[in-house]
Formats: structure tokens, C-alpha cells, sequence
């Protein structure tokens, strides 16, 4: 496999920093160096229907490990498709909603849920990402929905 270098990182290197910053909360000023400024969001999961930047999801997981301080993520499979300029990351978050705020009160319920990142770059940055989640299971174990 033929690895892309844009600058002095590689795709996977850029992708693997942001990912870390954006599971751990971190919000867009952390994982803005990794994204052009106008990087776009999308994802067919209820809660983020109106989130269309990546600014606004980077700031929606910082507010999800609010919720859920216990938050973490096992990473499954990490891939880089050089033709299409993409990186791909399927991982577990688990988390269990012990912090106040959210659609609830705190509940006590955890989940173990699956999730896909589809990060697309321009040049050296991110400028577009996918999650696919499946985010009805997610809600129905934490007692959200």
C-alpha cells in the first residue's frame, strides 16, 4: 500500500489525532488543527440531524463526555483508502450516564455501541466526516428514548 504524505504527516497520522482529540472531548479548538476551517458533518442518527459541521460535532462529543465522564472507545479498525483520500475508524464507545444536564437526569445506564468515522481530506485536513451510528440502540440502553 502507497502511503500519502501531505506536508509533514500522513493521512492516517492527521486522522489518528484527530479522532483521539475529538473521543476525548477536546472540541473544535483542539481538533480544529487537523480540519479546514470549514469542514461539514453528516450522519443519518437522530441527536445529529441539525449537526452540519464538524466544529458543532467535535463540540457535541466535549458535551456528550460531560453527560458521560467515564466515556472511552476501543478501536477496532483503522484504514486509509490513498485513491479516495479517505480514513475510515470503527470503534466501540462505552460510557455510562452518571453527569447532570442532558435529555435526562442522570440515569446510571451504560452502552457499548458501535460506531464508524468516515473522514474525507482535502490536501492535508479533514474536510468532511460521516459517522455512522447507530444511535436508537444507544438511546434506548442509556434510558434516553
Amino acid at each position: 500500500m502507497t502511503t500519502v504524505t501531505e506536508g509533514s504527516r500522513t493521512l492516517a497520522e492527521t486522522a489518528s489525532a484527530f479522532f483521539e482529540a475529538c473521543e476525548a472531548g477536546k472540541g473544535w479548538e483542539a481538533c480544529s488543527v487537523y480540519c479546514t476551517p470549514d469542514a461539514s458533518f453528516s450522519a443519518q442518527a437522530e441527536p445529529l440531524l441539525d449537526v452540519v459541521t464538524l466544529a458543532q460535532y467535535t463540540e457535541w462529543m466535549k458535551g456528550i463526555l460531560g453527560l458521560m465522564p467515564d466515556a472511552r472507545y476501543d478501536l477496532k479498525a483503522f484504514a486509509t483508502d490513498t485513491e479516495q483520500n479517505t480514513v475510515v475508524a470503527f470503534a466501540v464507545f462505552h460510557a455510562t450516564h452518571t453527569g447532570e444536564g442532558g435529555p435526562v437526569p442522570p440515569t446510571g445506564k451504560s452502552t457499548s455501541t458501535d460506531y464508524v468515522y468516515v473522514m474525507q481530506f482535502a490536501g492535508d485536513r479533514v474536510a468532511h466526516m460521516t459517522k455512522i451510528w447507530n444511535a436508537g440502540y444507544a438511546m434506548r440502553e442509556l434510558g434516553w428514548a
